[in-house]
């Protein structure tokens, strides 16, 4: 039976540089992704218990060429979370499907529901674990649309994900080491709120029992990058937090134990090597391109392509880690020169039900 945890990460006042590919520098995602998440999280792993200790980890993950594996551990990508008072508001991605008893003419509201990208923890559960849209929420988005609402989607947060964080653009200068001449740029950074309602990231942590095994030294990989930073511009002091090592509250239990769904929405990046046909009938899902440089030697690793978060499947997927080591760092026998580099497509999904044709 696995365990199940509730990681947050407080960024306190440091700011962060979360880079996604295509966005320069001078922008910023507000959130980490799983397999940038898994990627840092391994990288401090290795320099805090050897490199015999990370590759024996590694090893456990499926991949293509031991796809019978389980997984020590499931990530999500990493969210919002708000605090309100006394009330912790945590965001979740909209499945890329409706929920049961959405109604057929939605002209008057559809733009204002399609820019939820995030929803409340308390009305996603009830959308897509529940008793579905209710007449209530066609009305107040009416009302949401044509100007501001004071209804109970309102009173949750549901319009408030923007209100936990601010993304700013910093002026910089880069010296040439020969000519000293200068050159202004700018990069983006996210400030997380630190007043009296507090903001950050959280993500969920599933360890089988073997992975549950592996919990403190998960655990102490996890503060030393909080030391270090996680993100683009550390040497700038970007990106330290703090973790709070949850269990899971009783709101999320029920969420992750609910199974009478008919379908799955992916919490996670997911990869795998082999997607079939069938497995995409009825599906929803939008894809996202990963690629990224390697620090230590400033080479790109392989490019892959991901389902992304909120991606909807008839059946629960699974996925595997993907070898993306650039061919500079394969000899000709097909040896690697240093060690596999990884990126992680390993999912993790929720039951739900959504709306059938």
């Amino acid at each position: 039976m696995s365990v199940w945890k509730l990681v947050k990460l407080n960024f306190g006042r440091s700011p962060a540089h979360f880079g996604e590919l295509g966005i320069g520098i001078e922008e910023t995602s507000d959130r980490v992704r799983s397999d940038a998440l898994f990627s840092a999280w391994v990288s401090v792993y290795a320099r805090l218990f050897g490199k015999n200790a990370v590759e024996e980890l590694l090893q456990r993950f499926p991949s293509e060429k031991h796809p019978q594996l389980i997984p020590p551990l499931r990530i999500s990508s990493t969210f919002i979370y708000r605090q309100e008072n006394e009330h912790t508001i945590y965001y979740l991605p909209r499945p890329l499907k409706f929920p049961i008893n959405y109604p057929a003419e939605d002209l008057e509201f559809f733009k204002t529901y399609k820019k939820l990208n995030y929803l409340p923890l308390e009305v996603w559960q009830r959308w897509y674990q529940g008793e579905g849209f209710i007449g209530g929420d066609a009305e107040e988005l009416k009302t949401e649309t044509k100007g501001q609402s004071n209804g109970h989607l309102r009173q949750l947060g549901t319009f408030d994900y923007k209100k936990a964080f601010e993304i700013d653009q910093i002026p910089k200068i880069a010296v040439d080491r020969v000519t000293r001449a200068t050159n202004l740029y700018h990069t983006g950074f996210v400030q997380f709120r630190s007043d009296k309602n507090p903001s950050g990231l959280y993500f969920l942590l599933q360890l089988s029992p073997e992975g549950d095994k592996l919990a403190d030294q998960l655990k102490a990989a996890l503060h030393l990058l909080g030391e270090e930073g996680l993100g683009g511009e550390r040497s700038s002091g970007a990106g330290r937090f703090e973790i709070e090592w949850l269990e899971l509250p009783e709101t999320w239990q029920s969420i992750v134990d609910f199974s009478a769904g008919n379908y799955h929405t992916l919490m996670s990046l997911f990869w795998d090597t082999l997607i079939k046909t069938e497995f995409l009938n009825n599906a929803s899902y939008e894809i996202q391109e990963r690629g990224g440089w390697i620090t230590e030697n400033q080479l790109r690793r392989k490019m892959v392509r991901m389902f992304s978060e909120g991606s909807v499947f008839k059946e629960e997927p699974q996925g595997k880690l993907v070898d993306v080591t650039p061919i500079q760092l394969v000899d000709d026998k097909g040896k690697y020169k240093f060690h596999p580099i990884y990126r992680s497509g390993i999912s993790l999904s929720l039951s739900i039900n959504i709306k059938e044709k």
